[in-house]
């Protein structure tokens, strides 16, 4: 996968790939596509059955590419599902422990600030760049040491801690599966068959026997519209990067509403 294209915005991505597309598609009706006919098509009477072909090509490559874009899409969504129930894990987590008697009060509250703030400033920053941050792995462990040495003396603090308890559990559990989908995306043999069927379609395109403007618009619309399709599954392939990946707003809404004194 290119990893560069999601160092710009995301319309510039679509009009590279537009202009990609078409640029090949229209030098191939150019130059290459008075040899093809030449060859498979001496008589210009293949048009009808290349249509018959392309039709059918078209529909399965389209089928893939269908797929491909729900997936994508299901899966950023399920991503952005994941970081918002994260954020409000540790939302309702920071709101159990602030009914803790001193001193554990102040040290696990402060404890979930700190690792919030680094979620947003630095966690998210290197998950945009497909790394799985690992500089909370410490401060988790020193949070639940935390919590767990926490002893309550009365039933109060018992149903407080128990709740807090399972709220901790549900952040962990939300934590781990945001950090599993920091790479998470379309295989790269997939991306290899994206890639050949989108020749098979320029191939099919250029043996067509057309007067010239006809083959340029009728290629260059097709060609158009393939590359918008594919620059937008790329585009959402990888959930955190890009200008269109999940942002740490959930976290900043709850630092900003719940922990910022």
């Amino acid at each position: 996968m290119l990893y560069w294209i999601y160092e710009i915005s995301a319309l510039w991505i679509v009009t590279l790939f537009a202009a990609l597309f078409v640029g090949i598609c229209w030098l191939g009706v150019v130059l290459l596509s008075p040899l093809l006919r030449a060859w498979i098509n001496p008589g210009g009477t293949l048009n009808e059955l290349l249509g018959d072909f392309l039709q059918y090509f078209g529909v399965m490559y389209g089928l893939l590419l269908g797929l491909l874009a729900v997936a994508t899409y299901q899966n950023h969504s399920d991503v952005e599902k994941t970081v918002s129930s994260e954020a409000s894990s540790l939302g309702a987590l920071y709101r159990d422990v602030s009914g803790y008697p001193e001193p554990q009060r102040t040290e696990l509250k402060t404890a979930l600030r700190e690792y919030t703030r680094y979620v947003i400033d630095e966690a998210w920053s290197l998950q945009r760049q497909g790394m799985v941050p690992t500089g909370a792995v410490k401060r988790i462990a020193e949070f639940q040491e935390r919590l767990i040495r926490f002893e309550p003396q009365t039933k109060a603090q018992e149903a407080l801690h128990d709740a807090a308890m399972r709220q901790f559990n549900s952040f962990f559990e939300h934590r781990r599966t945001r950090l599993n989908s920091v790479n998470s995306g379309i295989p790269a043999l997939l991306w290899y068959t994206v890639a050949v069927g989108a020749l098979i379609n320029m191939i099919f395109i250029w043996s067509f026997d057309l007067r010239l403007n006809a083959h340029l618009l009728y290629g260059g619309v097709i060609s158009f519209f393939l590359a918008t399709m594919i620059s937008l599954i790329a585009l959402m392939d990888n959930p955190f990067r890009g200008e269109v990946g999940v942002s740490a707003e959930a976290f900043q809404l709850v630092y900003d509403q719940l922990m910022q004194e």
